[in-house]
């Protein structure tokens, strides 16, 4: 459940990303609510394969980071974590530049697991890949 403004949760979610994979692939969280996360992330070189396209590891990081991201807002922080159990991708169009965006939305929300559609879309908002991560939610120890 989110409990502050979106301006400063987004800002707060952005700085936690300091020195993560999120920061190496310029991954930048745009807007939330209490059914979505959204991030973009810009297609260059830095997450090209060697054809000069999106990478699918790349679209499979952004989709795992949005959507662990989103579940974490469904449970209590304080006594939960989440961990990725797995995650499936399915590669429907290469882009070569731009800017893609995550959108990650709950599927179902357990006590236990969680199952997350993160759909990664072009600026014309044509579909990249679809992507489908369940997670666990653990005790804090």
């Amino acid at each position: 459940m989110i409990f502050m403004e979106k301006e400063t949760l987004l800002e707060k979610l952005n700085n936690s990303t300091k020195n993560t994979l999120m920061e190496t692939l310029d991954i930048v969280y745009t807007d939330i609510d209490t059914d979505y996360l959204v991030a973009t992330m810009p297609v260059n070189s830095k997450v090209h394969q060697p054809a000069g396209l999106l990478h699918g590891g790349a679209s499979v990081a952004l989709a795992e980071s949005v959507g662990s991201t989103a579940a974490h807002f469904s449970i209590d922080i304080e006594k939960q974590e989440i961990r990725g159990l797995e995650i499936t991708a399915n590669h429907i169009r290469g882009i070569r530049e731009g800017l893609v965006k995550a959108i990650a939305k709950p599927i179902h929300k357990g006590r236990t697991t969680q199952l997350w559609e993160v759909r990664i879309v072009d600026e014309q908002e044509k579909l990249i890949s679809i992507c489908k991560l369940t997670v666990i939610v653990l005790a804090k120890k």
